[in-house]
């Protein structure tokens, strides 16, 4: 395990402004990036689910004759203010993350780490076929799983409840690794480990109990497949230094480039989705920003 450690600073993105949302495919955008530009990549790829991902807006108004039953019986009638989504489907899933991944190795710093992040159905292919490939298998460090509990559950088989998000190091004797920087959790069994311990809590594990992005919560932008900000900011924090340049080139939403701002670095973000970009924009404008953020 390799610690963080001073480093040059990294030669940074060749587009010109620190942080970057970008509208494009991003295999012609990748191209265009120096060799070793980013400390850091995250992605959540579209997870080839063979469905169309979509997530509608409600609003929810008092009406006695509504379709809803709300507090003390009242009733609501629900509105649709609109609808986000892509298709989640590809003839050829690998064949079209490979160059991508291949281009995410060449920016990739030295002492950089790709955060990929999946789902069970694709997951051990990607890894075998493709990471593996690219990176060597002995730049695997952790296979994390997100692991939380909400929705339906199948009656036919064990509910799937978690993702597997695969960390790679470009190089596996050196690579960023802040362990003061991880949060703690609380004891499961805190009566068996003392008042101290309890009091201070422990590490997490490679298993990360976090509950999704709450429907009707202030962090939900209405966007399909958003991601929790709290299971991103803990590998920002971990897995890269204040003033680094991190990139997520499947950026949905922006919570990546949310979480990178609060912790003091850059972002790239980049999707193919107008309507994605929109998101973000808004998301991440400095003037809707809490002033400072959180460190």
């Amino acid at each position: 395990m390799t610690q963080a450690h001073p480093s040059p600073p990294p030669p940074g993105p060749r587009r010109g402004a620190k942080n970057k949302i970008i509208l494009g495919d991003n295999l012609a955008e990748l191209k265009k990036f120096a060799d070793k530009s980013f400390s850091l990549i995250y992605i959540d790829p579209p997870f080839n689910t063979g469905k169309r991902q979509t997530r509608k807006r409600l609003k929810t108004v008092r009406d006695d004759n509504g379709d809803r039953t709300g507090y003390q019986g009242r009733r609501y009638r629900t509105r649709c203010l609109g609808e986000s989504g892509y298709d989640d489907r590809f003839d050829d899933y690998l064949a079209f993350l490979e160059p991508r991944l291949q281009e995410a190795y060449r920016v990739l710093r030295d002492n950089g780490s790709l955060f990929f992040h999946i789902d069970y159905r694709e997951v051990h292919y990607c890894k075998v076929m493709l990471l593996d490939k690219i990176f060597g298998r002995k730049s695997f460090i952790n296979e994390i799983i997100w692991a939380y509990d909400y929705g339906a559950r199948s009656t036919k088989k064990w509910p799937a409840k978690h993702d597997n998000i695969l960390w790679y190091a470009k190089n596996p004797g050196d690579y960023i690794f802040n362990y003061d920087r991880i949060d703690r959790i609380p004891y499961l069994a805190p009566g068996l480990v003392g008042k101290e311990k309890a009091a201070r809590g422990k590490t997490p594990t490679d298993v990360w109990w976090h509950t999704i992005v709450s429907p009707g919560g202030r962090e939900k932008t209405g966007y399909a497949t958003q991601k929790p900000l709290g299971i991103l900011e803990r590998i920002v924090r971990v897995h890269s230094n204040p003033g680094d340049t991190v990139l997520d080139f499947f950026a949905g939403s922006g919570t990546f480039g949310d979480a990178a701002a609060r912790h003091g670095r850059h972002f790239v973000l980049i999707d193919h989705s107008p309507e994605a970009v929109a998101v973000m924009k808004s998301r991440l404008n400095p003037q809707r920003r809490p002033a400072g953020g959180r460190s």
